[in-house]
C-alpha cells in the first residue's frame, strides 16, 4: 500500500459539464519528518489536480527565545532546530558568528567543517534517496499503483546494466523494495558509513560538539583524514552503481508514461545560496562578500525560466522578503512602525520585510482554506518587479543548475562548465574511473529533482576527495592550527548562508549590548513548504501539486496518490526548520513537590 492516510474525502459534481472533482488530503505526508499536510482537489474525469494546500500544524519559536541569548552559543542551541540537518544550522551559525565577530578560521579549520558538511550531503541524500523516495519507485509500489507499466519494466532492459550489474529495469525496481531490496540494504550500510565519516570530522551526529565561531576543535592528523578517506572510497564505489541505476529507472518512466514530465512540474524558478566555501577566499566579511560567495564550490545564484539572474549573494540577500498572507501569524511591519536596520553594512537600504527586520509575533487560531492555515510563512525573492515564489529544487536541483550556468568551479574531481556539470570519480576497489555529466534539464519536476539528487551525492562525494588532499597538505606543511580566538562585540548586525541538504539557509543576527537581539533562521522548508502569500501566490509544493496529472491506474475508491506523493517527496520535505513550538497562556490548576519528583498540572 502507499503510504497515505485519506482522513477528508468528499465528492461534488462541477456544474462545467461531467467534471468530478473529489477532495482528499494527506495528512500527515509519510517518510517525511513533521506535520505536514496536503489538502488536494482532483479531478478524476480530466485524471488531473486542481487544487492544492499545504499546511503545518506546529509552532516552536526559535526566532522568539534566541533573544537575549549569548550570541556564542547561537550554533548550539540552532542545531536543534532540525534532527535532520541540526549540522546544516550549526554551520550557518558559525559563518554568522565568524562575521559578526570578525574572524576567520585558520584554512584547516575550513577544510575540516567543509569536509563535514560534504559528508552530510552523501549521508542525507543516500538515505532520502535510496531509503524513502526510491520506495515510490519500487516493484511493490509500481505494481499496486500502476501496474501496465510493471510489465513494461519486466520487458524493458536497463540502458547502464554493464555498470550497475541489473538486466531489466523491473529488476532495479525488486532491489528498491523496502527492507528485502538488495540495493535497500547497501544503502543503510553506505548511510552509516558516511555518517561516520560526518563525525570523524564534527564530532557527533547530527548537533557538532567540534564546530565553533572561529573554526572547529577536532584535533587535525594523517590518520583522522587517512580513516575518513577510506570511508569515502567506498562510498564512491557504491555511488559509482548508484547514479546510473536511478538514470536508468527515470528515464524508463519518460518512455513509459508519455507526459510524465508534467507531474510535479513548475515554472523555473530556483534559488541556492551557495555553500562550502573556500578558506583561500573567504574570510567571512560583509564587505567582501559577493566576491569570496562566488568562490564557493556550490556556487550562489538565482535561475528564473532557465536564465541566471544573479551570483551576487549581497544582491541576493538584499532582495529576500518574508510574507505573511494565509500564515498565522500577526504583522511585525503594520504592528511596528519601526525598524532595526535599515542599511547594510555596504550602506544599501534594507527593507522592513527582510529578515533582519521580521519579529515573529504568532497568532494561533482555526485553520480556514480561505484565509490562514499554517504556520509556515511565505518567503520570497523580490527581483524589483514581483515577489517570485523560489524553490530549492529539493536542494541539488538549484544547486546543480546554478553552478553548472555560472562556470565558476573547476577542480579535479567536479567542474561547472556553463550548461553542465561534469564529475570524475577514481578507479575505486570494484570499480574502475567513471566520469558523469549532470546536463541542465529541460523542466523543473518531478523526475529532476530525484535526478538531481542522486548526482549530486556523487558531487559531493567528488569534493570530498579534493577537500582531503588539501587538508592533508596543510597537515603536511605543519599547518595545523584550527580555531582563532575572537572577541564577541556590543553590537553588529551580521548573516550566515549556506545549503542544507534540502536547500537554501540563512541565518540572520543582530547583537546589542552583547547579546541576541533578534535572530532569524531561514532554512528550505519555508521557501518550499510555504501557502498563499499575501498576493494569492502559491508556494512551491502547492503550486508543483496543482495540475499534475494523475498516471495511477487505480480508480478513485482506491486511489494512492502516487503521483502527488512523488511530487511532494521530490523536495525532501521537512517541517521541523519550518515551523516550531508555540506554548499558550496556561493555568495552574495544581502544582506540588516531593522528594523524588516535582509536577505542575496545567489546563488551557
Amino acid at each position: 500500500m502507499a503510504d497515505t492516510k485519506t482522513t477528508e474525502f468528499e465528492e461534488e459534481v462541477s456544474s462545467k459539464g461531467n467534471s468530478r472533482i473529489v477532495e482528499m488530503s494527506w495528512d500527515p505526508i509519510t517518510r517525511i519528518v513533521g506535520s505536514l499536510g496536503i489538502y488536494t482537489k482532483i479531478d478524476f474525469s480530466q485524471r488531473k489536480v486542481v487544487e492544492c494546500f499545504s499546511t503545518s500544524s506546529i509552532f516552536r519559536g526559535y526566532s522568539i527565545f534566541m533573544k537575549g541569548k549569548d550570541p556564542r552559543d547561537a550554533h548550539f542551541i540552532t542545531s536543534r532546530i532540525c534532527g535532520i540537518c541540526g549540522d546544516n544550522h550549526a554551520a550557518c551559525s558559525v559563518y554568522n558568528q565568524n562575521m559578526a565577530f570578525k574572524v576567520r578560521p585558520p584554512h584547516l579549520g575550513e577544510w575540516i567543517c567543509n569536509l563535514g558538511e560534504a559528508a552530510e550531503y552523501m549521508f542525507d541524500h543516500c538515505i532520502f534517496q535510496e531509503n524513502l523516495v526510491a520506495v515510490d519507485f519500487c516493484e511493490k509500489m509500481v505494481k499496486e499503483t500502476n501496474p501496465g507499466v510493471w510489465e513494461k519494466a519486466t520487458r524493458t532492459e536497463a540502458p547502464n546494466g554493464h555498470i550497475h550489474g541489473y538486466k531489466t529495469i523491473a529488476d532495479i525496481m525488486r532491489a528498491f523494495n523496502p527492507i528485502e531490496g538488495e540495493f535497500y540494504r547497501e544503502a543503510l550500510v553506505m548511510s552509516r558509513v558516511t555518517r561516520e565519516m560526518f563525525c570523524l570530522m564534527e564530532g557527533r551526529h547530527v548537533h557538532p560538539s567540534t564546530l565553533y565561531a572561529g573554526g572547529v576543535g577536532t584535533v587535525p592528523s594523517v590518520q583522522l583524514f587517512t580513516d575518513y578517506l577510506t570511508r569515502l572510497m567506498k562510498y564512491i564505489d557504491w555511488v559509482k552503481k548508484a547514479v546510473p541505476m536511478h538514470d536508468d529507472v527515470f528515464n524508463f518512466f519518460y518512455q513509459a508514461l508519455p507526459g510524465y514530465e508534467e507531474v510535479g512540474k513548475r515554472r523555473i524558478l530556483l534559488g541556492c545560496w551557495s555553500s562550502l566555501p573556500d578558506p583561500e577566499f573567504c574570510d567571512f566579511r560583509y564587505e567582501t562578500m559577493t566576491d569570496w560567495a562566488r568562490k564557493s564550490f556550490v556556487t550562489p545564484g538565482i535561475v528564473v525560466d532557465g536564465e541566471l539572474l544573479t551570483t551576487d549573494l549581497v544582491e541576493i540577500n538584499l532582495g529576500i522578503r518574508i510574507l505573511l498572507g494565509s500564515s498565522y501569524y500577526d504583522d511585525w511591519v503594520e504592528s511596528n512602525g519601526h525598524y532595526r536596520v535599515t542599511r547594510d553594512p555596504l550602506g544599501n537600504p534594507v527593507d522592513p520585510r527582510h529578515p533582519w527586520n521580521v519579529d515573529t509575533l504568532p497568532k494561533p487560531q482555526k485553520r480556514d482554506f480561505k484565509g490562514k492555515y499554517s504556520w509556515v510563512m511565505s518567503p520570497r525573492w523580490f527581483d524589483k518587479r514581483s515577489y517570485l515564489a523560489l524553490d530549492t529544487g529539493g536542494g541539488p536541483l538549484a544547486r546543480l543548475w546554478v553552478t553548472a550556468l555560472a562556470g565558476l568551479v573547476k577542480t579535479p574531481y567536479v567542474e561547472a562548465t556553463g550548461n553542465s556539470v561534469k564529475i570524475h570519480l577514481p578507479k575505486t576497489a570494484t570499480r574502475g574511473p567513471l566520469s558523469l555529466e549532470w546536463k541542465v534539464p529541460q523542466w523543473s519536476n518531478t523526475i529532476e529533482r530525484d535526478r538531481a539528487r542522486s548526482y549530486f551525492q556523487a558531487y559531493a562525494a567528488g569534493l570530498g576527495l579534493y577537500f582531503v588532499e588539501k587538508a592533508l597538505e596543510e597537515v603536511r606543511k605543519g599547518h595545523t592550527k584550527t580555531w582563532n580566538p575572537f572577541e564577541v562585540p556590543k553590537e553588529a548586525i551580521s548573516c550566515g548562508f549556506t545549503e542544507a541538504v534540502r536547500g537554501v539557509l540563512s541565518h540572520h543576527m543582530i547583537i546589542e549590548n552583547g547579546k541576541i537581539a533578534n535572530y532569524q533562521p531561514w532554512p528550505p522548508t519555508p521557501w518550499n513548504a510555504n501557502p498563499r502569500d499575501i498576493y494569492g501566490t502559491p508556494g512551491p509544493y502547492e503550486d508543483a501539486v496543482q495540475n499534475t496529472p494523475i498516471f495511477e491506474e487505480n480508480s478513485e475508491e482506491h486511489f494512492k496518490g502516487i503521483d502527488i506523493m512523488r511530487t511532494v517527496r521530490s523536495f525532501d520535505p521537512c517541517l521541523p526548520c519550518g515551523v516550531h513550538m508555540y506554548l499558550p497562556k496556561g493555568k495552574v490548576v495544581e502544582a506540588y513537590h516531593s522528594p523524588t519528583f516535582a509536577a505542575t498540572q496545567w489546563k488551557k
